[in-house]
């Protein structure tokens, strides 16, 4: 393979998901800038005859149209966050086990690599095939790429099962929380520190939001089988006005985990219920999904892969194959406590387990 260039970085997809791994985090893609990537991923895939090529911006699909009984969306985002001095990236050995350290190792070109050489190999799976690489999943909803995509595309959102290849330590995950994020405001009246008994004082009005989430008792809440851990918190607070000025307004920004058993609306309204009197702004709000475990296709891939299937804490795309009716889970290579870390690191044996899995699974005519 040539040197690499930054300009024209080059995927060579014969190599093994490990190094393909690396190939694909030394090709910087924070959101927003994706564009090299995706160019890429359409040019490594250029030979495959048995592939449909569709690009949308910066998210790319590739699928078979075998007139297989079956069809399976398998999806992942190219994008990450900032980097902060992890990339390159670098193969290092840490407690005995070999790992690639560096930004978007873990979240989630690893599973993105293991998806493009099983695009790439298997010209005959057992079911059709749905691959999706997309962009800016790691900012604000209106610019993910699936999003997008499904405005655009909708055609390409049909499917029995959807696997989504967030890091998930190369075991299945089964929906995910929703995810609420809120501003709660308290007014005061401005005036003079001096003679502050003119004024009322907002932020001292916050004690009561803050004492409130400090003895708030998140629920463990079983869905269809696994528990889901929800969390309510305190993620930001602003207010102040001078150094001598009694401040009139005060915001605490929330964030509340949700269970998937729980709506958007249900969320909202519980939020209410624990902030009566409290000026509140709704500013995201995003389903969970329900773990997508029942079908039959989820029944052969837990079976393919072995071991247990566990919850989603966090918000994944699943939410987004959930609610047009598709069953979808998780699953993909890294330790998600490593994601976004500056020492975030995958381990190269998830890598090759889970490319392991997902072969043997889209292989398999049981």
């Amino acid at each position: 393979m040539p040197p690499f260039d930054p300009a024209h970085p080059v995927l060579d997809l014969a190599e093994s998901s490990t190094v393909l791994t690396q190939q694909l985090c030394d090709i910087e893609s924070v959101s927003g800038d994706e564009g090299l990537l995706a160019d890429a991923i359409v040019a490594a895939l250029a030979g495959c005859a048995h592939l449909e090529i569709i690009r949308d911006g910066d998210t790319v699909v590739a699928r078979t149209n075998l007139g297989r009984a079956e069809r399976v969306v398998i999806a992942g985002h190219i994008d990450t966050v900032p980097i902060n001095a992890n990339v390159p990236s670098r193969y290092e050995t840490y407690e005995g086990e070999e790992y690639l350290w560096g930004r978007g190792t873990v979240d989630m070109k690893a599973g993105v690599a293991v998806q493009l050489k099983l695009a790439a190999e298997l010209s005959e799976p057992a079911v059709d095939i749905t691959w999706m690489w997309y962009d800016h999943e790691e900012v604000s909803n209106e610019l993910n790429g699936l999003n997008r995509l499904a405005r655009n595309r909708p055609d390409l959102f049909v499917g029995d099962f959807a696997i989504l290849g967030e890091p998930s330590n190369s075991q299945i995950e089964g929906g995910c929380n929703g995810n609420l994020r809120a501003e709660i405001r308290a007014s005061g009246l401005r005036a003079h520190s001096a003679r502050s008994w003119v004024g009322d004082n907002a932020i001292h009005k916050a004690a009561p939001i803050l004492d409130t989430l400090a003895a708030y008792e998140p629920r463990q809440v079983e869905v269809d089988g696994l528990v889901y851990r929800e969390g309510l918190n305190a993620v930001g607070i602003s207010g102040g006005v001078a150094g001598n000025v009694i401040p009139d307004e005060v915001m605490v920004h929330i964030n509340y985990r949700f269970a998937p058993s729980r709506s958007g609306d249900e969320a909202i309204a519980h939020v209410h219920e624990l902030f009566p009197g409290y000026d509140i702004t709704i500013v995201d709000l995003a389903e969970g999904a329900r773990p997508g475990l029942d079908a039959a296709l989820a029944q052969r891939f837990l079976a393919a892969v072995g071991g247990e299937a566990k919850p989603k804490y966090g918000w994944t795309d699943v939410a987004r194959f959930s609610a047009m009716g598709i069953p979808a889970v998780n699953y993909g290579p890294g330790d998600p406590l490593k994601a976004h870390a500056d020492d975030e690191r995958v381990r190269l044996s998830q890598i090759v387990d889970c490319e392991a899995g997902l072969r043997a699974w889209l292989t398999s005519g049981s």
